[in-house]
């Protein structure tokens, strides 16, 4: 849930600071009012992205920072696989520098535009009328109707339990596959034991077959010289 919202040097806007209460928050007013002005700087929470233009004074730098209390949400995961300080009240903040350039916090942690992206996607839904974002999404539907059917504890038991049985699932393909390898290793080893064994190099002497495998290896040098020596040898006109 967003609790307070505050803006500086952002469109019209020198500082801004508006604080939001549980149940439901009405932001009315004129064209012009400076509604969408507070959407526009939502919308730079929650990871779109910004240009020089939503400066209000071009020499100093747009803040814009948003508390969210988050203790219902469920995103402890989110945070530690995106090496994120998790806290029950989270504070996002981005900054819009004069150069043009753009930097993301959460709980004062740099982060990629990407990682704010899938954060603000968890934590507010902006649409316009007849237009919804999460009522479509698999997810959000589950999720209301385990809270409807106040399941919440047993599903959470239920998550860390699959958890579990996956990570153990994966362990146990690991352990099949290193399985398979050594098999595998196993037969190609036996196989040239039995090449050994059949080759039967009982009694021969270790010196005489390296002596044999050299010959062979200079099997083409030898070759050669014995035709180079009979050419010396025979040859009509020069030869010896």
């Amino acid at each position: 849930m967003l609790t307070q919202l505050s803006i500086k040097n952002f469109a019209l806007i020198d500082s801004l600071q508006v604080e939001f209460d549980k149940g439901l928050t009405i932001i009315t007013g004129e064209t012009g009012a400076g509604k969408s002005i507070l959407l526009g700087g939502l919308a730079l929470i929650l990871g779109k992205r910004a240009d020089l233009s939503s400066l209000k004074d071009k020499d100093r730098k747009c803040v814009i920072e948003a508390e969210f209390s988050i203790k219902k949400y469920k995103l402890k995961q989110f945070f530690e696989e995106n090496d994120l300080d998790y806290d029950h009240d989270t504070i996002v903040r981005r900054e819009i520098l004069p150069s043009g350039k753009s930097r993301a916090f959460v709980n004062d942690v740099p982060v990629r535009l990407g990682v704010l992206q899938a954060l603000g996607d968890q934590l507010i839904d902006i649409h316009s009328q007849h237009q919804t974002l999460q009522l479509t999404d698999n997810q959000f539907q589950f999720q209301v109707i385990d809270t409807l059917a106040n399941v919440s504890d047993e599903v959470t038991s239920y998550q860390e339990v699959l958890k579990t049985y996956q990570a153990t699932q994966k362990e146990l393909r690991n352990i099949r596959d290193e399985q398979a390898a050594l098999e595998k290793e196993h037969d190609y080893n036996m196989f040239l034991l039995k090449e050994l064994e059949e080759a039967k190099l009982e009694g021969l002497i270790l010196a005489d077959l390296e002596a044999q495998y050299e010959r062979l290896n200079n099997a083409e040098d030898i070759k050669t010289n014995l035709s180079t020596s009979e050419q010396i040898l025979s040859d009509e006109q020069v030869g010896v």
